[in-house]
């Protein structure tokens, strides 16, 4: 029995690291020095070094303008704002991610099992996805650090 279980955390494991790009394969690729001197202490902390903002009704956690959200470090667009909706957890909240733009990898850390979002473009860290979203949708989660994303309005 222990071994069936093991050989299935393998096997999840490498499913989900299929699906994602090495840090090679980063279109833009910048040393942490020049990420230091572009992003402000929180976006660094944030993106770089995977931290988590503080949760609340602060920056773009209730901001439902239309438009599209952007990774703050490198600018990639990574989701529409019609997939934006409340979910009352305190982070902005997306059912779904432009396709391409974000890569899923297991994340372990803190004790937890989770699934870590990473932007495509630049690697940085945007937060976690949950499998608590809105059934009539996608049933996803994307809980995004509003430090991470920044907002572009749309001209329509």
């Amino acid at each position: 029995m222990k071994k069936s279980i093991i050989v299935l955390l393998i096997l999840f494991n490498f499913t989900l690291n299929a699906q994602n790009n090495s840090k090679t394969d980063l279109k833009v690729s910048k040393t942490e020095e020049e990420w230091k001197k572009i992003l402000t202490e929180q976006q660094y902390y944030v993106l770089r070094e995977k931290g988590t903002d503080r949760p609340g009704d602060h920056g773009l956690t209730k901001h439902f303008e239309k438009g599209a959200y952007f990774c703050a470090a490198c600018d990639a667009q990574l989701f529409k704002s019609d997939s934006k909706y409340e979910s009352h957890c305190g982070w902005p909240s997306f059912d779904d991610a432009i396709e391409g733009t974000v890569n899923l990898t297991p994340d372990r850390s803190h004790g937890m099992i989770r699934t870590e979002v990473t932007c495509n473009s630049c690697g940085g860290h945007l937060g976690h996805i949950f499998d608590d979203g809105p059934k009539d949708t996608t049933g996803k989660r994307y809980c995004v650090n509003t430090t991470s994303i920044k907002f572009k309005k749309s001209d329509k």
